[in-house]
């Protein structure tokens, strides 16, 4: 099994977009946009900030949508 490693992080706010690295086994709760400033939170629902405004999830969702043999990203 491949984990991507990296995920674009766009902020709701203001647009700024920032590849990021995805903690190993952990979820990122807190996340300051480079842009605006603005501290992003995951949306209900979500484990992470990853999860809700990056274009991969995290590692862990990663591990799951595997061994559920789920190809959607959500």
């Amino acid at each position: 099994m491949i984990l991507v490693l990296e995920s674009l992080i766009t902020c709701p706010q203001c647009g700024t977009m920032a590849i990021e690295t995805i903690p190993k086994d952990a979820c990122l709760f807190f996340y300051r946009c480079r842009g605006c400033g603005d501290t992003l939170r995951p949306l209900p629902g979500d484990c992470c900030v990853f999860c809700s405004y990056g274009t991969v999830r995290c590692q862990p969702k990663q591990v799951e949508k595997v061994d559920r043999g789920d190809s959607a990203r959500h």
